[in-house]
């Protein structure tokens, strides 16, 4: 499941659609949609899930609240961005 694996990734790193969409072979909007669906954000991290230019995208909670829940952990976001350094651009 998608939700399960969201805690697999480590603290201080994020995934991108693309690569959950070649894990789980979903189109990415369709991660997207499973995504926007979850009724537990704070037990699945879904605002640990970003585009993969290093946007941020969208949040149920609001892109505000991802920013600050990445900022948490220790990803800096700039102009809604996020560095390459953080991002697991494949498993």
């Amino acid at each position: 499941m998608i939700y399960e694996f969201l805690l697999t990734i480590p603290k201080g790193k994020v995934i991108t659609y693309k690569v959950l969409s070649k894990k789980f072979s979903l189109h990415p909007r369709t991660i997207a949609k499973i995504l926007s669906k979850n009724k537990y954000p704070d037990k699945y991290p879904c605002y640990k899930v970003v585009y993969s230019s290093g946007h941020v995208g969208g949040y149920i909670l609001g892109v505000e609240e991802k920013i600050k829940r990445l900022e948490r952990e220790g990803i800096k976001v700039k102009n809604y961005k996020i560095k390459d350094s953080y991002i697991i651009k494949e498993l």
